[in-house]
């Protein structure tokens, strides 16, 4: 301990009372004023319960440089909405698992139609565009169309 004390440049005493006596923890920061911060916070939060603490700290900064007053910052609002509860609940990103498994089901022809299009490019540079629908019970295709861009030829299979 002497070593790591005349290393250090402290005395040994001091390192011995850290040791054996750790510090306190801090206790939870409040500001005199933040009664008063909560009191202004609490009408905004009142009419605009799904905001989050920034949208709710721009509308206060708003409203405290109409009345001449200094702006508050974001981590003390977000402070001050924790310590009273007014936070809102944290967004977990949880997905729901994918329920549809790329299997279109029609029970008869006629019901459901699925359209899909595709793009072709040529060398010549013109570029063919095909768009067609499919009946989802038969696999018939009832309608389809081809453009080719260039020379503006239409085909159309209806």
């Amino acid at each position: 301990m002497s070593v790591i004390a005349r290393t250090l440049g402290v005395s040994r005493s001091n390192l011995i009372e850290r040791a054996t006596n750790p510090s306190k923890p801090r206790g939870p920061y409040r500001k005199v004023d933040d009664l008063v911060l909560l009191a202004e916070l609490r009408p905004i939060i009142d009419q605009r319960p799904t905001y989050g603490y920034r949208r709710v700290t721009a509308l206060l900064n708003r409203q405290r440089r109409k009345e001449s007053k200094p702006t508050v910052n974001t981590k003390r609002v977000l402070r001050v909405m924790q310590q009273n509860g007014r936070t809102l609940q944290k967004h977990t990103a949880l997905r729901r698992t994918r329920t549809h498994d790329g299997v279109v089901v029609a029970l008869r022809s006629n019901i459901r139609w699925c359209s899909d299009q595709l793009e072709m490019h040529a060398r010549n540079g013109e570029v063919v565009r095909i768009v067609f629908v499919i009946d989802a019970c038969d696999r018939e295709i009832i309608a389809w169309s081809a453009i080719a861009k260039s020379r503006h030829l239409r085909r159309d299979g209806v």
